[in-house]
């Protein structure tokens, strides 16, 4: 009668969960109770002591220091974190571009505030009432530029035309003020102004040198601009629901699994960051290629177009203009008589423009050309660097934010435990995340905000190319634009055509190193002692029948 009492002590200890330590008490969770109140959550109901674990959905189910509410609670701290990492790390972006841009446009906008003032200082002096009665012809010149340069929907060669139109009318009426001139006779005037040339070659010249340089300025800084604005919409949006795991399972598992100190394995966390990064990382190509136009214009600012020299000389150029018309007066006057017929003598009195004529005074240009070689300089520098941001963000994010460990380290969290990570890094962009071992990816299903900023970049990078060689270019509001192509040029049709699922059979199989769980909520420690569980029940079986036998 004895052996029962023996024989039912030999099952309690062979039916015990087995603890990888061996039999050592449960591991305290003092540092996960530490974080989880420092991330501002209650302690109420936090484990003193490891539980056993089968109630956990994202972090392995072996023993923890987690209740589901505290994955849960978790699972949000991880998202809301990474999501602030990408702000971030999008705002050091956005605050480069909007620097480039602020500095370029105040160099401009002083440019050409240098010129306009040159012209009201300089010109009553020069030319008395032609310039005095003639003030708003002036600045609405600058006033029209200005706002071509702040994209507004404006014909620059239209506005120009219509300047030496308005002000050829206005001089001639100056200089012949013993004539009574009509609309209708001004208008014959102007049909013949091209073939006259009153003011010489400077208003040709000064047309195709003018638009040139304002294109090129007015889509250099609306390059920088639209860059910026990628960045920021790109940045807010949010991570899916599988990518909320899988940051969750990267970031605070170890935690749970009383690994508080073991970094995350740099390969695993660029594995994770990649799958919730792949549509981001599809800018790369279209943010390559603006970064590169922006470069080729910038050249072309500080080279062929000449900026400086032609925006900072406009006064000089009307100043000139003037000064033609002033010298062949008599003749351009003569051939006007000609095609359109002697005009009225005036009834009123006549006065003449040459006896309100101020001395003469010399126009200067202010050279900026060397603030303009450092600003191309230095924004050439910033460009080249943004130029990998795209790709490179998963690596940033992983050394600088998740503070993975470095790549041959063997001992820390590959997902599942301390060990090494095996499985191969993913490639860039969401074609390549079909076998992404962590995070699952539907690459047939790109993010609809994502595709549009990639549209406003080939948008963008267009005009770029169109200002490159002079061409004028709308700056309508292109937001909203979408077509069929565009949200697919990052989606091959041999890809997008199948709706590829990841099967077990296409999806590369979870090689960490660490044995396979039972899926009994034990660890991979408490696996490996099972067998000796098993030879205690073996060794019951046989012996408690041959007591009773006897």
């Amino acid at each position: 009668m004895r052996v029962f009492p023996w024989g039912f002590w030999l099952l309690c200890v062979a039916s015990a969960p087995a603890r990888g330590d061996s039999g050592s008490k449960a591991r305290s969770c003092a540092e996960v109770r530490q974080l989880y109140g420092a991330k501002g959550f209650s302690l109420s109901g936090v484990p003193q002591a490891e539980i056993s674990g089968e109630h956990l959905r994202i972090c392995p189910q072996g023993y923890t220091c987690c209740t589901s509410e505290m994955e849960e609670n978790f699972a949000n701290k991880s998202r809301s974190e990474f999501e602030a990492m990408m702000k971030e790390a999008g705002r050091s972006v956005q605050a480069t571009l909007t620097a480039q841009h602020r500095s370029f446009d105040s160099y401009f906008q002083d440019l050409l505030n240098k010129s306009e003032k040159a012209l009201y200082d300089a010109f009553p002096s020069m030319y008395g009432e032609l310039y005095t009665q003639n003030m708003k012809v002036f600045k609405d010149l600058y006033s029209e530029l200005r706002r071509y340069y702040r994209s507004s929907n404006i014909n620059l060669e239209e506005a120009l035309n219509e300047f030496w139109t308005r002000l050829l009318e206005r001089l001639f009426k100056l200089m012949n003020p013993q004539y009574h001139i009509t609309d209708e006779y001004l208008d014959c005037m102007v049909k013949h102004a091209e073939q006259h040339k009153p003011f010489g070659e400077v208003p040709r010249d000064l047309k195709v040198k003018a638009t040139r340089a304002f294109i090129a300025a007015r889509s250099y800084a609306q390059g920088f601009l639209v860059g910026s604005d990628v960045v920021k919409k790109v940045s807010q949006v949010s991570l899916s629901h599988e990518c909320t795991r899988a940051v969750m399972k990267l970031m605070y598992c170890p935690h749970c699994r009383g690994m508080s100190s073991v970094r995350p394995c740099n390969n695993y966390c660029l594995n994770v960051v990649k799958g919730c990064l792949a549509n981001q990382a599809d800018l790369n190509t279209e943010w390559k290629y603006l970064m590169d136009s922006l470069m080729v214009v910038a050249d072309r600012i500080d080279g062929p177009y000449n900026v400086d020299t032609v925006i900072g000389t406009i006064h000089m150029r009307i100043a000139e203009a003037i000064s033609n018309l002033q010298e062949n007066k008599d003749s351009i006057t003569a051939k006007v008589f000609q095609g359109c017929g002697n005009p009225k003598i005036s009834t009123k009195g006549s006065s003449s423009e040459d006896k309100k004529r101020r001395g003469k005074v010399t126009l200067e240009a202010k050279s900026s050309a060397q603030a303009l070689e450092m600003l191309v300089l230095d924004a050439k520098g910033n460009l080249t660097a943004l130029k990998t941001y795209w790709i490179t963000l998963p690596s940033s994010l992983c050394s600088k934010k998740v503070m993975a460990s470095s790549a041959s380290d063997d001992k820390c969290w590959n997902g599942m435990t301390k060990g090494s990570y095996l499985p191969e890094v993913m490639g860039d962009g969401l074609a390549n995340q079909i076998n992404n071992p962590e995070v699952e990816v539907d690459i047939t299903k790109p993010d609809m905000t994502i595709r549009q900023q990639i549209m406003q970049l080939k948008i963008m990078t267009n005009r770029l190319g169109n200002a490159n060689i002079g061409n004028d270019v709308d700056f309508q509001d292109t937001s909203d634009d979408m077509s069929g192509s565009g949200s697919g040029d990052s989606c091959p049709d041999d890809v997008c055509g199948k709706r590829l699922s990841k099967s077990p059979s296409t999806r590369q199989p979870e090689t960490h190193a660490i044995p396979k769980q039972s899926g009994h909520g034990v660890n991979g420690a408490s696996s490996r002692s099972l067998p000796s569980a098993s030879l205690l029940l073996l060794s019951v079986a046989v012996i408690a029948p041959q007591h009773l036998w006897r």
